[in-house]
């Protein structure tokens, strides 16, 4: 049986992120979602600059993330890309708290996060984790540090993870809600992996991605994650760089 000893991935997440947030408050603002009938001026992954003027028609809804945080603006209007941003709540120790994994804590992204990994709320934790019951690209920074995630660790099961190299069993006991994915299941750029276990209703379908973010902060990471279609870790980076976001 393959135990769990996340210390080692989640050290090199945090590293990561920490990285990330020592360089948030130089970022330029990015459009990090977009909707309505501007949204092909201003595409998800659209870099602006301080001083740009965004004009909205009604409909409009755009998502800017900026070393401070979040702004959401609505058309219809004319808006500057920087003003009026206010700072996330606690944005630095939130992303932190979500790699860190040290007691129970309330992080922005969701319901209560324990130690073990369960969350009560069945979000996965953390951005970088693999949620084995989602078919998505997954996208990692390292490929020998990746951990593997279910939301209902009630009872015993063993994944099958099938892939290039043929199938890589992993046993989960109960109660124990991560494991670190196995080295024999070797992962590279554009590696796609089929994960089944008993009592799934079909197997998932994750495609990974590494990412080497252009720059060392929020606004990096978020468009590198546009760039390589991992939308819910996106979204879950958007929900914990949110806080008091402002609203225009």
């Amino acid at each position: 049986m393959l135990w769990t000893n996340n210390r080692r991935s989640q050290a090199a997440v945090a590293a990561i992120m920490g990285v990330m947030l020592a360089g948030t408050a130089a970022a330029a603002p990015l459009v990090v979602r977009s909707s309505g009938p501007s949204a092909k001026a201003y595409p998800a992954g659209k870099a602006l600059a301080d001083n740009a003027k965004l004009t909205l028609k009604a409909g409009d809804t755009i998502v800017l993330l900026d070393g401070k945080g979040t702004r959401t603006l609505s058309g219809p209007g004319t808006f500057s890309a920087s003003a009026s941003t206010v700072a996330a709540a606690s944005t630095g120790s939130t992303l932190n708290a979500l790699v860190s994994g040290g007691g129970e804590k309330r992080a922005r992204i969701g319901a209560v996060r324990s130690a073990s990994g369960i969350d009560k709320g069945g979000k996965v934790p953390n951005p970088w984790y693999v949620d084995v019951t989602r078919s998505s690209n997954m996208c990692i920074a390292d490929p020998a540090n990746v951990t593997l995630w279910r939301p209902d660790a009630s009872k015993a099961t063993t994944l099958t993870l099938t892939g290039p190299g043929g199938n890589t069993t992993v046993d989960l006991a109960a109660g124990q809600a991560m494991t670190s994915w196995p080295a024999a299941a070797a992962i590279s750029n554009g590696s796609q992996y089929k994960l089944s276990w008993e009592g799934a209703k079909a197997p998932t379908n994750v495609k990974f991605v590494v990412v080497r973010p252009a720059t060392a902060d929020m606004t990096g990471i978020a468009q590198s994650l546009i760039e390589g279609g991992c939308k819910e870790q996106l979204d879950l980076v958007i929900e914990a760089a949110s806080g008091n976001a402002s609203h225009g």
